[in-house]
């Protein structure tokens, strides 16, 4: 008689399945007040690292700063340690961008205990921040999310040639701005005058370094006139790849009630009018 191996798991722990659903849902109360606690935890602790390095306030608080850092820390520990727990896959969640950045929101502050000379590396704390985004859940933006990535993407290669272009037009104003100029007005090097051409193209104008002679001056207005011409130019390809991406997640499906077209893919209702549409082409599939 052939003997067959037992290949069902265990079934899980109740608590595991009510922590996931908590930790890494919104759909229960509990979720809800639990992502809101942590974003309130993650915004005090970064304000901390920033207050921190006002030397008056690190002089008079810098004791209770310390303590509410350790606080934070152990909070944030415990979290990173609970998400291990209930996670499906453990090793996924610790390789995966975020578990990597719960790791290093705690790891500098054990590292300053064994290294003093890594509190340097307390700055990486601010990558507490990237968590906001993890757990506002914005999933419900995914789609306009890789919409605009699908643009900047399809139009990546125009602004490359438009930089390239650019940067092409900041050498030779350089250069020209270094001759004409000399290191007797500020321009002492090539590098220098790159500096100074960026800044002035971009309209931002610091006013560190200004031409005294007439020709250069004419340069400058010209580089001024130049810089308004083409800093509309990357936002108009971005503009454009958006429109284009736009219109192909549009499909035709026509509004029965106001004949109206251009709904998204996966719409059920008219955007005008709130009429029920026909179901996608691909949802007609037996």
């Amino acid at each position: 008689m052939n003997q067959h191996k037992v290949t069902d798991t265990p079934p899980e722990p109740e608590l595991k399945r009510k922590l996931r659903i908590i930790i890494f849902g919104t759909e229960t109360p509990a979720g809800r007040w639990f992502d809101i606690g942590l974003i309130i935890c993650i915004i005090l602790s970064v304000a901390l690292v920033f207050l921190d390095t006002v030397a008056d306030i690190h002089a008079r608080f810098g004791h209770i700063i310390l303590a509410l850092e350790w606080t934070f820390t152990l909070v944030f520990t415990l979290e990173y340690l609970l998400r291990l727990y209930c996670s499906s896959n453990r090793l996924s969640y610790a390789r995966s961008f975020y578990g990597v950045v719960d790791l290093l929101s705690i790891l500098p502050s054990y590292l300053a205990l064994f290294f003093p000379g890594a509190n340097f590396t307390l700055v990486i704390r601010i990558l507490r921040l990237f968590r906001v985004f993890r757990v506002l859940k914005l999933l419900r933006y995914l789609s306009e999310g890789n919409l605009l990535l699908k643009a900047m993407l399809q139009s990546s290669r125009k602004v490359f040639i438009f930089f390239f272009s650019v940067s092409l037009i900041i050498m030779v104003l350089s250069a020209i701005m270094y001759v004409v100029e000399g290191p007797d007005n500020g321009f002492s090097s090539i590098p220098k005058s790159v500096y100074w051409t960026i800044v002035t193209i971009t309209t931002v104008g610091y006013g560190d370094i200004t031409p005294k002679t007439e020709l250069g001056q004419a340069i400058a207005a010209f580089t001024m006139l130049l810089g308004y011409s083409i800093i509309a130019i990357p936002t108009g390809i971005l503009t454009a790849e958006i429109s284009q991406e736009m219109g192909r997640n549009r499909d035709l499906r026509r509004c029965a009630n106001c004949l109206k077209t251009g709904h998204d893919h996966h719409a059920l209702y008219c955007n005008r009018c709130g009429s029920e549409l026909e179901p996608p082409p691909e949802e007609n599939k037996d």
